[in-house]
């Protein structure tokens, strides 16, 4: 049983988990929350035909002038994209179109008829004109921007920020799909995080918990976004090396860092490197839990304590 409040919904086409310190305080919170998403959703969904970021893909060739939101969230993927060495790249939205998730993930058909895939390489990040300060971007022609591997991440640190701003005292946490930001001070012991595949599953549930005090914890998956297509199981997670979904070693790879986007940066990257991820995480001294496709399980660094003390 959680010592705190929680409020849970359905935004992004993922859940909405809030928690906070004050019960009083939960209702303040989630409109903080809601708001947040409400921007993330218009500005850069890549599934909303009416989005800044459809506007901005259609746009490829041409300069344009975008806002200071989906400015900071380019940002931020041109960023996950240098700190990975490209095993992060926001360049690869075409090659997740055409691997059949075209929609949003409720809507995608589980099981359908066959595609055709090739490996290519996609343009890569370093193809994109990005001026922060004027907020101009270039995207060459053909190109499509997909945010998603750290798009719902820095919507967790944003709405986790604006609750706490809302709130003002005591402490926020919010998940998004997997991918979790606190802001403010924790409960004793630390803010409980519940290490799940499925990030359906409730914070309050049962199953393998740690505690952090602050920062953020994200988990990257296999095993959630996956549709068949004549009888090939794919997923959402795209090597850039390719263009096609990655076939390394890991199903699942939790992070915790300084905040969710750095969390999730790091989980995907680790996916996509395969075994070489063990070595590039102790490196950066990301502490990790990494899944094999068999259950296996690996522990990098410092692993949050699961019964009390905030890490």
């Amino acid at each position: 049983m959680m010592a705190v409040a929680l409020k849970s919904w359905k935004a992004l086409g993922t859940s909405v988990h809030v928690v906070t310190t004050d019960e009083a305080a939960l209702g303040r919170a989630e409109v903080a929350v809601s708001d947040v998403l409400l921007d993330v959703d218009s500005t850069y969904s890549r599934f909303r035909p009416d989005s800044e970021l459809t506007h901005l893909n259609a746009s490829a060739g041409r300069p344009v002038s975008v806002s200071p939101l989906l400015a900071t969230a380019l940002a931020a993927s041109l960023r996950a994209a240098r700190l990975s060495n490209g095993a992060v790249d926001p360049t690869v939205g075409a090659a997740v179109r055409l691997a059949g998730y075209d929609d949003d993930f409720s809507k995608i058909v589980e099981d359908g008829g066959p595609i055709t895939l090739r490996a290519w390489r996609i343009a890569g990040w370093r193809t994109v004109r990005f001026d922060a300060v004027s907020r101009r971007v270039l995207l060459p022609a053909g190109v499509e921007l997909d945010l998603g591997s750290t798009g719902k991440a820095l919507a967790a640190d944003l709405a986790a920020s604006a609750a706490h701003g809302v709130v003002k005292a005591g402490g926020v946490m919010v998940s998004l799909g997997g991918d979790i930001a606190t802001a403010g001070t924790p409960p004793p012991g630390g803010w409980r995080i519940l290490i799940a595949e499925d990030s359906r599953v409730a914070p309050d549930s049962d199953g393998q918990v740690i505690r952090v005090g602050s920062g953020g914890v994200a988990t990257s998956s296999t095993t959630v976004r996956r549709w068949t297509r004549g009888g090939t199981v794919l997923h959402h997670i795209i090597d850039p090396a390719t263009g096609l979904p990655t076939m390394g070693p890991w199903r699942t790879v939790t992070v915790v860092a300084a905040t969710a986007v750095d969390a999730n940066i790091a989980a995907t990257a680790a996916i996509v490197q395969g075994e070489a991820a063990i070595d590039w995480l102790t490196v950066h001294g990301l502490p990790a839990r990494l899944v094999e496709n068999d259950g296996t399980i690996h522990y990098i660094g410092p692993w949050p304590d699961p019964n009390g003390g905030a890490a």
